[in-house]
């Protein structure tokens, strides 16, 4: 019999943070008492735990979600536990079950992750592994027993530098992030509150290496994309204040790896950038690196008021300046907005649809999102409302004219479940 089986369960959105804890386990002894599986779908994960199930001392399974997740993940872990009982141990890692770790493990989870789970999960599998108490590890909660759960004590920000962004051994490779933490605290946005606000960034010889194992695996197909909650603050101590010449540095030592014929994308999927970090410094650095002709733009509202009241830290002026300046270099720009924000009006609607109308005109396009209330954010206890028509009725118009884009009303319905479940549910507060 083999000792440890470690099935990670990979969703098309989860795929960066569930690579990022398995890279952890690669640098511990533990590794080699593991064998991983890496499983795309609910067929693969079931057709797996069946074949194994009788091979294995203990089958850990890990998945990562978020709350638009909420739903399809509660189904699963239905599934797994009508089909296989208690023969595999579930952890839930990732946003939601860092905001509300009790509602996790009443879906059935058997210990919720919260908050950056590399450290964790080192001493978490090295303890299951060797049948040794939990209820001292940081950062983690569990069942103690029916309807009774204990959240053990915050565990410390870790450095970026000691682990990979993805498994080397496994070579399940992907984006790099670069920067963790984000200091404009937006209500509507989990970051700040699970990552911090004070920005950490991986050194660029850190980066570089991780680079290289890339190049070393693509060649000259090698695609370079970053994870990072703005991707023009790299270096910069307080994630406000750019530090062009670190950005410069970072992409130069990644350009000379790569070569000219592989790929960099900077302000790009899998991140974005804010408005007012659009600069032609910025810019420059996009069209002298950059293999991408867009770059994507936070604005989530056309009015001040609403701005402020989400916290966002930017103007109305700055989202106009970076679309206007993006433009005249020739990119192209994408433009979040978040419709039904807490505290929105007819007049705040109108304004926002003003902008959607002024910026596409010039050749933006509007990526349409619906507010969705997130555990442990300022935002959490918001209502959810029906999205106003006059909003569906310009996205729709935009739509039409390959002006805009985004699941705006899969997240509308979401939005109505999800503020359903939480209306009297304290689903903030820490357990004990």
């Amino acid at each position: 019999m083999k000792k440890i089986a470690f099935l990670i369960y990979y969703h098309k959105q989860n795929f960066y943070s569930l690579n990022a804890i398995a890279g952890a386990l690669e640098t511990d002894n533990i590794f080699d008492d593991l064998d991983f599986y890496f499983l795309n779908s609910h067929e693969e994960l079931f057709k797996t735990l069946k074949d194994i199930i009788k091979s294995y001392y203990k089958i850990i399974v890990a998945i990562s979600f978020f709350t638009t997740q909420l739903f399809e993940i509660r189904e699963l872990i239905d599934r797994l536990r009508h089909k296989f009982q208690k023969k595999c141990i579930l952890i839930a890692g990732g946003s939601h079950p860092t905001g509300d770790p009790t509602g996790t493990l009443q879906i059935g989870f058997d210990i919720a992750v919260i908050g950056e789970g590399e450290e964790t999960i080192i001493e978490l599998v090295n303890r299951l592994a060797n049948n040794e108490k939990i209820s001292d590890i940081r950062g983690i909660a569990y069942n103690i027993e029916y309807n009774k759960y204990k959240y053990t004590k915050k565990r410390a920000l870790i450095d970026l530098n000691k682990y990979p962004p993805f498994p080397i051994k496994n070579t399940r490779f992907g984006a790099i992030e670069i920067t963790r933490g984000c200091p404009y605290v937006c209500y509507f946005c989990q970051t700040p509150y699970i990552l911090g606000t004070t920005p950490r960034h991986r050194s660029i010889e850190t980066i570089c290496k991780y680079v290289q194992v890339l190049k070393d695996y693509y060649g000259d197909l090698t695609d370079i994309r970053f994870i990072t909650p703005n991707a023009f603050s790299y270096g910069s101590e307080d994630g406000k204040t750019l530090k062009i010449d670190k950005l410069d540095k970072l992409l130069s030592q990644i350009r000379s790896i790569i070569g000219e014929n592989a790929k960099i994308f900077l302000g790009t999927f899998p991140s974005e950038v804010r408005p007012e970090h659009v600069n032609q410094d910025t810019l420059n650095l996009v069209l002298k690196y950059g293999n991408n002709d867009n770059i994507t733009i936070g604005a989530q509202s056309g009015s001040q008021k609403i701005l402020d009241l989400c916290h966002r830290g930017h103007t109305i002026e700055d989202i106009y300046r970076a679309v206007d300046l993006t433009l005249e270099n020739h990119l192209k720009i994408n433009v979040d907005f978040i419709f039904g924000l807490p505290g929105e009006n007819d007049e705040d609607i109108e304004l926002t649809i003003e902008m959607m109308k002024k910026i596409s005109n010039k050749g933006a396009r509007i990526h349409a999102h619906s507010f969705i209330p997130l555990p442990q954010t300022p935002f959490s206890r918001e209502p959810t409302k029906k999205i106003n028509r006059e909003y569906r009725k310009e996205i729709e118009n935009l739509i039409s004219k390959g002006l805009a884009f985004g699941n705006w009303r899969t997240q509308e319905r979401l939005a109505a479940k999800i503020t359903k479940i939480y209306r009297n549910k304290k689903s903030t507060e820490r357990i004990h």
